[in-house]
């Protein structure tokens, strides 16, 4: 998290729903420090009160009006204080962001929003915390922060962007651009190399995938798995050493952090956060990009880009379009 705003929430669910393969279970969580009979009645309460209530209504909600923070004139100022500072060597690379404002035709339900997104955005991890049914934070991000099963811990940086395309062969032919741009291969070697950093101490081994271009609907990334085996079973050890990414601060981390409180005109939030649950055997945690701050009519876009020398302000922009369109685009009318 970013932008001087610190806030964990660690939730004990009353209900989980999981599914594993064709299996789907329910499982309901008491506690209490002196009866848990009186827990128990309560939950039997709150599902019989989760049975009674009514499908998700369809999104309806339409863009009427957009802002950004930066503007367009902000961000190329931001980019060539960011392009002056790596230039002086006092970081190698900063991931700023965009806040695109959008103001709806009717308020909107949360839940709403999320299955939407669940229907169209496929390959991704879907999260919502709801504060209410009109204000939320959600998202469908494709950036697994790690998957730990017992000592093995797989991780990625998926970092390098390109457009994608409804047309096969376009999208074929953005895909090979990809994997041959050199900004690109850099900025993602620049992730891959951190991770590896990060987890030396407490790693037995490390494994670096191949580069392969993972294709979602809006957008196509460069990425390259990581597998490790941990000394402990620790998450605590594991989201330490692994957040922030550089995928969505920079390198060296501190000094790019403090770039980011410095320039940037809006606060992250939880955007750039991690979303994820933790078991005793298994915990998996993404990171929360592709992500949006619901209030009413009124909804927050966040999107990043990596900068590194060379970078082009008009490039990083579209960049930004292109991977808020994920999320943008269910309000266009162009996802039913």
């Amino acid at each position: 998290m970013e932008g001087g705003e610190s806030a964990d929430y660690l939730f004990l669910p009353r209900v989980e729903v999981i599914r594993q393969g064709n299996q789907l279970s329910l499982k309901v969580n008491l506690f209490s420090e002196t009866s848990l009979q009186a827990d128990a009645d309560e939950a039997a309460a709150f599902i019989k009160f989760l049975l009674s209530t009514h499908p998700i209504a369809p999104l309806t909600s339409r863009t009427v009006a957009q802002e950004h923070q930066p503007s367009r004139e902000g961000w190329v100022s931001m980019l060539e204080q960011a392009l002056a500072s790596i230039a002086a060597d006092e970081m190698a690379k900063v991931v700023l962001a965009r806040c695109t404002t959008l103001t709806l035709s009717q308020p909107l339900r949360a839940a709403s929003m999320m299955a939407a997104s669940l229907a169209a955005n496929h390959r991704c991890f879907h999260f919502m915390l709801a504060h209410n049914a009109e204000q939320a934070f959600m998202g469908s991000s494709s950036e697994r922060l790690y998957l730990r099963q017992g000592m093995t811990l797989n991780t990625e940086a998926l970092t390098g962007t390109v457009a994608s395309d409804d047309n096969h062969r376009t999208a074929e032919t953005l895909a090979q651009w990809l994997m041959n741009d050199r900004k690109n291969q850099c900025e993602n070697q620049f992730v891959v190399d951190d991770i590896c950093q990060r987890l030396q101490h407490s790693a037995a081994a490390l494994d670096v995938m191949p580069p392969e271009v993972i294709r979602l609907r809006k957008v196509q990334y460069l990425r390259r798995a990581i597998r490790a085996t941990l000394h402990q079973a620790s998450d605590t050890a594991c989201l330490n050493d692994l957040q922030p990414t550089a995928a969505v601060a920079g390198l060296p981390r501190q000094a790019a952090r403090a770039f980011i409180r410095q320039v940037e005109p809006f606060m992250h939030g939880w955007y750039a956060g991690s979303a994820g649950y933790l078991s005793l055997a298994q915990a998996e945690f993404c990171v929360a990009l592709r992500s949006a701050e619901i209030n009413g009519d009124k909804i927050n876009l966040y999107a990043g880009a990596g900068i590194l020398p060379g970078s082009d302000p008009e490039q990083e922009w579209v960049e930004l379009d292109n991977k808020a369109a994920g999320l943008k685009t269910l309000f266009d009318g162009e996802v039913s």
